[in-house]
């Protein structure tokens, strides 16, 4: 499976609190060998969810979005609906707790 990359463009606070319907934060970095490992459960998660936006912020010392979700290990995936936290998961290994928060998106 080939990962989109995570971005160092992080959208702001306010912008992410603004988003309308599923989104999918997923906070992380491409050398970090728990992210890696983690792709192919999100990626076939999300391949059941195609109508949920998925972002990839690359998080690290300084970084304010990943700061003000309180992120700490990587990867960290917060599930929103309409700006709003639903659910979290850190460092799945699995697809289906993956599966599991993006559906509780739709009960949301």
């Amino acid at each position: 499976m080939s990962s989109k990359p995570y971005t160092s463009a992080e959208p702001s606070r306010s912008e992410v609190d603004a988003m309308r319907g599923p989104v999918l934060l997923e906070f992380g970095d491409a050398f970090c060998g728990f992210c890696r490992a983690a792709q192919p459960a999100i990626e076939r998660a999300l391949q059941e969810q195609p109508e949920v936006t998925h972002l990839k912020i690359a998080d690290g010392r300084g970084r304010p979005l990943g700061r003000s979700f309180g992120v700490k290990l990587w990867p960290t995936l917060v599930f929103l609906q309409d700006g709003r936290e639903v659910e979290r998961l850190v460092r799945p290994v699995d697809h289906h707790p993956v599966a599991k928060a993006l559906s509780a998106l739709k009960a949301a």
